[in-house]
């Protein structure tokens, strides 16, 4: 069973395309017109203007995929079904760190198709967000994850482009709530972040909500509220 076919039963409750971020992954793209979009999800981000094809592995967020998406290929991003080149563009958008063997499935998106998107977190950017001072948990697990300079490598070398989240990111991962703290602490919420399933962070939700009540989190980090978007170390990789 793959992570999403456990907490995906209400991610369309607070995860959808930000037409900020989809901009910026679209203008990545090119004059790209066949497009494989790896680890698809419910299918946001997929551009509606051309020919995609998604990869999604886990039956459930394949079933929640609304009616006129592309069509997906059940597969997993380390042995895609495709030729050498057969596509002009293969995207990944905050998929690749799910991936079993994520080196393999970078190289396997080089292989597929003549340009390489990737949206990710870059793991030399942890630490930097408050949020991480309620979660030391997932400090630890980022600091051992791939660096985006391994990424790049493993797709043929990509500029690397900082994507700053704007303060009403409408796309609940992570980072999203930057300047919402008190949306942390709704359980909905965490559900569709795999942070919160992959760590026990019930006692830095309680701090939190402790330093919410008290004015402490608004003493620390009241300043970020007159941002209108942060840089939490989420980026554009593109190969070509």
């Amino acid at each position: 069973m793959t992570l999403y076919d456990r907490i995906g039963t209400t991610y369309d409750s607070t995860r959808s395309t930000d037409p900020r971020i989809a901009a910026r992954i679209w203008a990545a793209l090119g004059q790209a017109q066949r497009i494989v979009n790896v680890g698809a999800g419910t299918g946001h981000y997929e551009p509606a203007d051309r020919k995609v094809v998604a990869v999604e592995p886990s039956e459930l967020m394949t079933a929640r995929r609304p009616p006129g998406s592309a069509p997906v290929v059940r597969a997993h991003a380390e042995a895609l079904p495709f030729a050498d080149a057969e596509y002009d563009a293969a995207m990944a958008v905050l998929s690749d760190h799910h991936w079993r063997d994520r080196a393999r499935g970078l190289r396997e998106l080089r292989r597929i198709a003549n340009r390489v998107v990737v949206f990710n977190f870059d793991v030399a950017a942890v630490g930097t967000f408050w949020l991480d001072d309620y979660l030391p948990r997932w400090v630890e697990l980022a600091q051992s994850g791939m660096s985006m300079e391994e990424v790049s490598g493993h797709i043929g070398g990509a500029r690397i482009e900082p994507v700053a989240i704007p303060r009403d990111c409408r796309d609940g991962f992570l980072g999203a709530y930057w300047a919402r703290p008190e949306s942390y602490l709704d359980p909905a919420v965490r559900a569709n972040i795999s942070v919160f399933a992959r760590i026990d962070a019930a006692e830095g939700i309680a701090r939190l909500a402790k330093d919410l009540r008290s004015g402490t989190w608004h003493a620390r980090y009241g300043h970020l509220l007159t941002l209108g978007e942060l840089d939490l170390g989420y980026r554009l990789l593109v190969a070509e």
